[in-house]
């Protein structure tokens, strides 16, 4: 296999690295389509990495269709190994307050407060227990609100996202947060995410976000692969200012 070269890697996170190179000797036929790639415990050595950032590049060369799994290791894809095609592709939905959080008509803040009781439990919380929390406010150019949305962060995330644990030291709120590469850093951490959403028509009267328009509730639950909650976030949003796209594989 082709030794990954340190200077032009140096700048990417470890298990992108680790993808690369192994990317380009699948490119180059280093590893035959359909052969075993080495060990978890090999690459790990071969790379100068720990397991679990072996286990992320595998990951992401599988979700781009490079290598497939099965109870006796990973392969090369081909050879009777297939890859079935995403079933859908659309724009996947950024985390709220993402690469808009420096625009003059967003604000955005983190602070620690304790969450709603209904809450605590699936944050693995104790009942007033705190936790890290995001707001985020979409402004119109007037000034009125066409998008709230508060996020939750459970035990979890704050102890396995080090990006995300470093806001510990936050007190009061932290203004303009710059939390635009969050599911990164959850897939950086080697959690592998589930994100289950559920849109609502809000019913009732309407206060705060388009009191005189239509209105939608995203009620969004992102966790790891042992089912863990990892952030859990209500957006309420004007129906006709905040178009809402998915992008997921299947």
């Amino acid at each position: 296999m082709a030794e990954p070269d340190p200077e032009q890697m140096a700048a990417v996170p470890l298990y992108l690295r680790v993808a690369g190179a192994l990317r380009d000797d699948l490119a180059d036929r280093h590893i035959a389509p359909g052969s075993r790639l080495p060990s978890e415990r090999s690459l790990a050595h071969r790379y100068h990495v720990n397991r679990q950032t072996v286990r992320s590049a595998l990951q992401l060369l599988r979700e781009e269709g490079l290598v497939v799994t099965d109870r006796r290791g990973t392969f090369a894809a081909g050879a009777g190994h297939t890859v079935p095609a995403p079933a859908l592709t659309v724009r996947r939905q950024p985390f709220p307050g993402g690469t808009e959080a420096a625009g003059a008509l967003v604000r955005a803040a983190l602070g620690w407060e304790v969450p709603p009781t209904a809450l605590a439990g699936r944050l693995t919380l104790v009942p007033g227990e705190p936790t890290l929390v995001h707001r985020h406010v979409v402004l119109s150019p007037g000034g009125t609100p066409l998008q709230r949305s508060v996020s939750w962060f459970s035990r979890p995330a704050l102890a396995e996202i080090p990006q995300l644990g470093r806001y510990r030291r936050v007190t009061g709120s932290a203004q303009q947060p710059d939390l635009r590469l969050l599911y990164h850093w959850m897939h950086q951490a080697g959690l592998r995410l589930t994100r289950r959403e559920s849109i609502a028509v809000p019913h009732g009267p309407a206060t705060g976000v388009g009191a005189d328009d239509a209105r939608l509730v995203v009620h969004r639950v992102v966790s790891d692969q042992h089912g863990h909650a990892l952030e859990i976030t209500d957006i309420d949003f004007a129906a006709h200012a905040a178009p809402w796209t998915y992008e997921f594989s299947a």
